[in-house]
């Protein structure tokens, strides 16, 4: 699968950003797009493409690159002496932080032992901690209900701790629902591109509605989709980051509960997974100040439900968990890897591209964000091999801790560009002419999201014209979230995320 999508997403997509992010940068100070460099940057990358090649040493040699993991260093040393030997200058990591402990896998397991022998398709969450070899326990289903709102989930916490408090020492506890409607998810598409009709509606700008009043001491999040999605757009940089602390304080103390109540393990459905996937992600703190959380795993639908239905006819269950981790006991630094090529007449003016280089470590980091680190990679390689003789320097950012809350890209703008709290900013930030992030997986670019930047709409047209054979097409003034180019909007700064 990942030959696949290494050989019919990934090259389409950067064939369509790095002509894209090349013409954007050559273009700034010009009327009009150079047919002739563009040609020249189609056939580099049509006859000489590098990318499958970085993208396989990303996500086949390296693999999963968790932040602050040694795995993580490894692979950003290798992609900055790749960028060393493409001509860039001025590359290094660049260190931020300190971040928080150190976790890595050496081994694990989740097997049922009775009924019947099975081993479970199941991976633990980040930052759990191990058990002490291969322990054996009676699952008890006891489901703790998953919302969006702080407030509603420290509610269901309380009464979740009432109900089953000196009930679960030496159990492995199930803490999702199970979920009975497999065959009804398994029988939509996998994955979805845009039609032309949908792009189309995209292009057409949003009606105006009135921003939500949102009480920062008391965020109580919307369930229902359409009004979450205002709630969020209605908040400012800064109630974001409040929002996602008081989930990080309900993260840990239900950590803390389970800890205290001596629960063998803790396992979650993995309801978003389908056809043998696994979504995993984090279980609780990677803060030195807390403990990690019990040993913790997230397992398909197939199995989960199975254990579940045992459970619901009285039958006898037994598991078995096994999770050995490599973790420091203090915070380490986090990196970011920074290189650049110095620009002519306007040196000291900078566009920047990224991606974030962090992934979780349940997969190999493929299409998130491994294409986009490629992609860019690719992109300055080009650059570089046709000595494009630019009026202003190009620099590449690709990010650690995006995956914990952008917090690799945050920490490189409030030290380079701006603090978006105060509104302090810096000299350098008069000096960043915009900056390009590829984030969302693979496939071909389709257009660009202009984030309520309408001055920029007549260069993105102009830049994009060459290639809307390629089916690049759409220009929404339209905001996206998620990625790394909020940490640039979040001071003021033009940043740009792909569709």
């Amino acid at each position: 699968m990942l030959r696949v999508f290494l050989n019919s997403c990934t090259i389409v997509l950067m064939r369509a950003i790095v002509i894209s992010l090349a013409c954007a940068v050559t273009a700034l100070a010009a009327d009009s797009v150079d047919l002739a460099v563009v040609n020249r940057i189609k056939a580099e990358e049509f006859q000489n493409s590098k990318v499958m090649e970085i993208l396989q040493n990303l996500s086949d040699h390296y693999g999963p690159r968790l932040t602050g993991s040694p795995e993580f260093k490894e692979a950003a040393d290798w992609a900055l002496k790749r960028l060393e030997e493409y001509g860039l200058v001025n590359a290094h990591l660049e260190k931020w932080g300190p971040f928080g402990r150190s976790w890595s896998l050496e081994k694990f397991a989740v097997e049922m032992v009775e009924p019947r022998y099975s081993l479970l398709n199941a991976w633990p969450l980040a930052w759990s901690q191990s058990t002490k070899g291969a322990v054996n326990g009676e699952p008890v289903l006891a489901p703790l209900a998953a919302t969006f709102s702080p407030k509603k989930g420290e509610a269901d916490l309380e009464k979740y701790i009432e109900k089953w408090k000196g009930k679960l020492k030496g159990k492995i506890v199930l803490i999702s629902e199970p979920i009975n409607n497999i065959v009804e998810s398994e029988s939509k598409p996998a994955f979805h591109r845009y039609t032309d009709a949908e792009l189309q509606e995209m292009a057409v700008a949003p009606a105006p509605v009135e921003k939500m009043k949102i009480d920062v001491a008391n965020l109580d999040v919307p369930e229902d989709a359409q009004q979450r999605m205002r709630f969020f757009t209605s908040m400012s940089p800064a109630m974001i980051d409040a929002f996602f602390e008081k989930r990080k304080e309900l993260s840990i103390k239900r950590a803390q509960f389970f800890l205290d109540e001596g629960a063998l393990a803790l396992i979650q459905n993995d309801q978003r997974a389908r056809d043998g996937e696994v979504f995993a992600e984090a279980a609780g703190s990677y803060d030195p100040k807390n403990q990690f959380a019990p040993p913790t795993f997230i397992v398909t639908s197939e199995h989960y439900n199975r254990i579940a239905r045992l459970i619901g006819d009285k039958t006898k269950v037994e598991l078995a968990v096994n999770l050995k981790t490599r973790a420091s006991d203090a915070a380490v630094d986090a990196y970011n890897v920074i290189a650049e090529i110095p620009g002519g007449s306007k040196k000291d003016e900078i566009v920047m591209v990224g991606a974030h280089f962090d992934s979780w470590h349940s997969g190999t980091g493929a299409t998130d964000n491994g294409a986009g680190s490629a992609v860019m990679m690719e992109v300055v390689r080009i650059l570089k091999a046709l000595d494009l003789k630019m009026d202003r320097t190009v620099r590449i950012g690709l990010w650690s801790g995006e995956e914990e809350g952008l917090l690799g890209s945050k920490a490189y703008v409030k030290e380079h560009f701006g603090d978006p709290k105060t509104m302090k900013l810096t000299s350098a930030h008069a000096t960043l002419s915009g900056y390009f992030n590829l984030d969302n997986g693979s496939g071909k670019i389709r257009g660009v999201y202009l984030q309520n930047h309408d001055a920029m709409r007549p260069l993105f047209a102009d830049w994009l014209a060459p290639f809307r054979d390629l089916g690049v097409s759409t220009i929404t003034i339209r905001n996206t979230g998620g990625t790394d180019h909020l940490s640039f909007d979040a001071v003021g700064l033009p940043g740009f995320q792909f569709i």
